[in-house]
């Protein structure tokens, strides 16, 4: 779950970041996906079509813009995780209360769920996450401080922690 094909009742907009294209998706409901171009679970689009007028698309590319020039440090979308299992939806909201310029580890993150032996669920729903840098994913490591695992690829997990850390 988490990368289903975008529906007719969903928008898409692609925009330029320092780190490759992303797509946006935007559902009635709120913010559905950022996706770099050609990360892992990237969905079907044919469903989608092109909104540029959409005002919800247009404010994340604006805060995106923000996030990489240094202006923002959190994002303020009205958010759609609908599209995930209940598992996977209290873990992608856990993932927002880390802080900007913070990480915590899979298993300090299941921990905090109340979960302390779900690590590897906890991980397995990360790496579903729709919404990469919004939900701020890259700021799960390994137990030991290591970069693992970002479907968007470890260049741009590493690129996304310097950024937060100035």
């Amino acid at each position: 779950m988490g990368t289903r094909a975008l529906s007719n009742d969903d928008g898409i907009i692609r925009c330029d970041t320092p780190l490759g294209v992303v797509t946006l998706a935007a559902s009635p409901l709120g913010l559905r996906g950022m996706w770099f171009e050609g990360q892992r679970h990237f969905p079907e689009l044919s469903g989608a079509a092109e909104s540029v007028d959409n005002p919800l698309l247009n404010a994340a590319a604006t805060q995106l813009a923000e996030y990489f020039t240094g202006v923002r440090r959190a994002f303020d979308l009205a958010l759609d995780l609908s599209h995930g299992t209940p598992a996977q939806q209290h873990v992608w909201k856990a993932l927002l209360a880390i802080p900007y310029g913070s990480t915590t580890s899979y298993a300090a993150l299941a921990t905090s769920m109340g979960r302390p032996t779900a690590a590897r669920s906890v991980a397995a729903a990360i790496g579903r996450n729709p919404l990469s840098i919004i939900v701020p994913c890259h700021r799960v490591l390994g137990s030991d401080g290591s970069l693992t695992g970002y479907a968007g690829g470890l260049q741009r997990k590493q690129a996304l922690l310097e950024l937060e850390r100035g």
